[in-house]
């Protein structure tokens, strides 16, 4: 039975590290055998949010058609980036109106049950290890199974090649090794 998971970054810039780095962890779980859908939060505009607006307007369509993702994948593989020593407002946006609940629906429908891996690039010395922290505490108490390892590269700005693959082979294997332990996880997950 294959394993499927939903990747992206937490940036919508159009040159984030995070969107680089995800795709070499995409292609270690799909060469692990998962099927792995890569998004971008540009494609996902909503805004910020407010109780008020959600019970005036309800969860807004983008929201929705993400939390459906959500809920159709196994796994999670998240790159966040680093803003001001934790994850960046988008990233945060995007996980609480992914929470919300429908009617119907039970409390984090869109996360229990749910395995993922993390990963950050910065441009910063400590490659993001805070907003890593901050994502591994949040997602752990809305009930995602957390893997222990992540990695975190430093210096991105120096760090990938022309085509966006990482230019230090180790750090790419190690990159790569974070979607096939997810993959492989949730397989064993599933059997």
């Amino acid at each position: 039975m294959t394993t499927k998971i939903l990747a992206f970054a937490g940036s919508l810039r159009a040159g984030s590290f995070n969107k680089k780095v995800i795709k070499t962890a995409v292609e270690g779980a799909r060469a692990a055998g998962a099927e792995v859908t890569l998004v971008d939060l540009r494609d996902f505009p909503m805004p910020v949010y407010d109780g008020d607006l959600e019970a005036a307007s309800g969860i807004p369509e983008h929201a929705k058609r993400l939390k459906k993702l959500f809920v159709e994948h196994d796994g999670l593989m998240i790159s966040t980036p680093e803003y001001n020593s934790s994850i960046p407002g988008t990233l945060k946006n995007v996980l609480d109106w992914v929470s919300r609940s429908e009617p119907g629906e039970g409390p984090l429908t869109a996360y229990v049950g749910k395995t993922a891996v993390l990963m950050s690039a910065s441009p910063g010395g400590l490659g993001g290890v805070r907003s890593l922290n901050e994502l591994r505490r949040m997602l752990a108490n809305i009930k995602v199974l957390v893997l222990p390892d992540s990695v975190s590269v430093s210096k991105a700005g120096e760090a990938f090649n022309p085509d966006d693959s990482l230019k230090d082979a180790k750090q790419a294997a190690a990159v790569q090794k974070l979607g096939k332990s997810l993959a492989e996880t949730l397989a064993k997950l599933k059997a």
